[in-house]
């Protein structure tokens, strides 16, 4: 028997207090979602604010400068880096910058490393922006931050209650194929009283990370549960996040298949041909991708 939704919230609530230290994101990443979110900001704001942090300004341009940007020369400055990528790619590129910092966990068990889960994370990131831009939705950011945050509540679990993590972790396997022998939703439920969807979305909420983020970080296994104007960013991030599961020595556990659902594929209205193009695609940046941020 499920937890209640009360108990639920009792536990995930008792978790974002407990590891209040690391539920936090830098003053600096703050202030530059503020800025970006703020119409009245310009490019020289961004630029002042991110060019006052010579690390973060670093792992910026180690990013822009990736194959995944495909951007013509080196990019040696922030300001050249936000006039060719926008205001909002570079935002997303400081928060990702903040978040690499919660995945440095190590290993945790011999079939789960807080590594491979955010390496998983960074190549469902761009799974989703391709998706996003190949149906021309402009929302390409938007989609790369959703998917580069979906799983946050599996880190949330690793801080809160590393025990209790390892013996989800064991009850799922992997099998060969790397699926795990059980659900791990199920499996967080029994063990934690929530799972990581729950964790994630009141990290979202703790960090004020706008609906959207908090909707896919909470619903990515179950876009379909959200109403239709709201589930286009999570539904990505479902489609992405199996896409992403197919890449060898990355984290799959909570994938059980990485079957794709018709009914999102109906509401995005993605054909299984742009599927495998964008899964052949997501190969060849799987080979080249840096996540030593």
């Amino acid at each position: 028997m499920g937890a209640t939704a009360e108990q639920r919230e009792q536990v995930v609530s008792a978790a974002i207090r407990e590891i209040s230290h690391i539920a936090t994101l830098p003053e600096i990443t703050l202030k530059i979602i503020d800025l970006v979110e703020d119409p009245k900001s310009t490019a020289q704001d961004l630029n002042e604010v991110i060019s006052n942090d010579p690390a973060l300004s670093s792992r910026i341009l180690k990013v822009v400068n990736s194959s995944f940007y495909g951007l013509p020369g080196q990019i040696s400055s922030i300001n050249r880096a936000i006039v060719m990528l926008g205001l909002n790619a570079v935002k997303n590129i400081a928060i990702a910058a903040s978040l690499a910092k919660l995945f440095r966990g190590g290993d945790l068990t011999p079939t789960f490393s807080a590594r491979h889960l955010w390496t998983h994370s960074n190549l469902t990131a761009a799974a989703s922006k391709m998706i996003a831009d190949t149906l021309k939705l402009g929302l390409g950011d938007e989609a790369y931050l959703g998917g580069l945050i979906h799983d946050l509540g599996i880190m949330v679990e690793m801080q809160f209650d590393r025990t209790s993590l390892i013996e989800v972790v064991q009850a799922l396997g992997p099998k060969d194929d790397g699926s795990p022998f059980a659900n791990m939703l199920e499996v967080e439920e029994s063990i934690f009283g929530a799972d990581h969807q729950d964790f994630g979305h009141s990290l979202c909420k703790k960090w004020k990370f706008p609906d959207t983020f908090q909707r896919v970080t909470g619903y990515h296994h179950r876009p379909l549960e959200l109403a239709a104007e709201n589930r286009t960013i999570t539904a990505i991030v479902y489609v992405a996040d199996r896409i992403a599961g197919a890449i060898p020595n990355t984290f799959r556990l909570d994938l059980d298949s990485l079957e794709i659902d018709p009914a999102v594929m109906d509401a995005l209205k993605i054909t299984s041909e742009q599927i495998a193009d964008i899964s052949t695609r997501l190969e060849e940046v799987a080979a080249s991708l840096d996540t030593s941020l």
